[in-house]
């Protein structure tokens, strides 16, 4: 439905004349009539209080589909880093209510995770920047401590805090509920092996291993990890420099190789590896992995110039493989960019 067509369906659902939503608006009735007769448009300042007096939101105004709100609700999130209240609580509503209908309950659901993860990490970036101030005001106090460790995802020490038993749970009840599915193997497989569970690791590798058309990297690299868990070092060393023979050109390996040595601080070797990976990953918008893995190796050693020179690479990929302009992750990026060279 057309903008004007569907201002004066609200109108006269409200019982407004023409003369009545124009003196609300506190413009001219003739303004209303030319917006109803497609003879004009409302200002874009308009529409808010428009769609304040008929009581609905500034979407309905549009008359947009379902499938259309959800793209607009998932581009603003990734753009905005924080939605205000009124916003966030709107999408909450709307999405809620998506949730229990066909077709819509799938991409409803996902978007409820997105949007509440989103106001999360909003919430988690105030709560460490404050915690980091109380921290540095009395270094001696425990007070924040714990609260920046959470906002920050920092290592705990407590093993009661750290182990990761729920989430093996979890993704246990997915592999039993659903045990042809790849994905929850791997996720298992992580959380096990976090907490150096490596014999029952072993026994779901060996389940994910038997499943048709499974990567022989993702097998042969989780063996290694078995074998870190078993602090057993130089079989997870020939576990990866046999997989790297086996796979000399394959991005996918070149990558895991990377990681494995970035865990084992062999830093070269795995700065090395990742520029082979992102050379030869074959996707067309390439992902900026390797290039943060990269950024953090520099970081880590102290080399803030060279930290910073791979982040400017980073924006450089988002800005002309993935064309972004205004998204946050561009704006993290450049903001990243800009901290490293500061303090080079």
């Amino acid at each position: 439905m057309e903008l004007g067509k569907k201002i004066r369906t609200l109108r006269l659902k409200a019982g407004f004349t023409q003369e009545q939503l124009a003196e609300k608006l506190g413009i001219g009735p003739q303004a209303v009539s030319k917006w109803e007769n497609a003879a004009a448009m409302p200002d874009v300042a308009a529409l808010p209080v428009l769609a304040e007096v008929f009581g609905v939101t500034v979407d309905d105004l549009f008359d947009l589909t379902v499938e259309q709100r959800f793209r607009r609700i998932e581009n603003r999130m990734d753009i905005e880093e924080d939605l205000p209240q009124d916003v966030f609580l709107e999408y909450e509503e709307f999405l809620k209510e998506r949730a229990g209908e066909e077709p819509y309950e799938k991409r409803a659901t996902e978007l409820l995770a997105y949007l509440y993860w989103h106001k999360m990490n909003a919430f988690s970036r105030k709560a460490g920047r404050y915690a980091r101030d109380a921290v540095r005001r009395a270094p001696g106090e425990k007070t924040c401590y714990w609260m920046l460790a959470q906002a920050e995802r920092h290592a705990v020490w407590d093993w009661n805090v750290s182990n990761h038993h729920k989430a093996i749970g979890f993704y246990r009840e997915i592999v039993e509920s659903d045990p042809g599915a790849k994905l929850p193997y791997l996720y298992l497989l992580d959380n096990l092996l976090a907490d150096h569970r490596a014999e029952e690791a072993e026994a779901v590798l060996a389940r994910y291993a038997a499943l048709p058309d499974v990567n022989p990297v993702h097998v042969g690299i989780y063996r290694a990890y078995i074998a870190l868990a078993r602090f057993d070092e130089p079989a997870a060393d020939r576990i990866v420099e046999e997989l790297e023979k086996e796979h000399p050109d394959d991005f996918g390996c070149l990558f895991e190789s990377a990681q494995y040595y970035a865990r084992k601080c062999d830093y070269d070797r795995a700065i090395a590896l990742y520029e082979r990976s992102f050379e030869r990953e074959p996707r067309r918008p390439r992902f900026q992995d390797e290039l943060m893995a990269i950024a953090d190796i520099h970081e880590i050693r102290g080399d803030f110039r060279k930290a910073a020179a791979a982040y400017e690479r980073i924006v450089d990929l988002l800005r002309n493989e993935w064309g972004m302009t205004e998204e946050t992750e561009l704006k993290d990026a450049e903001k990243e960019r800009d901290r490293l060279l500061a303090k080079a």
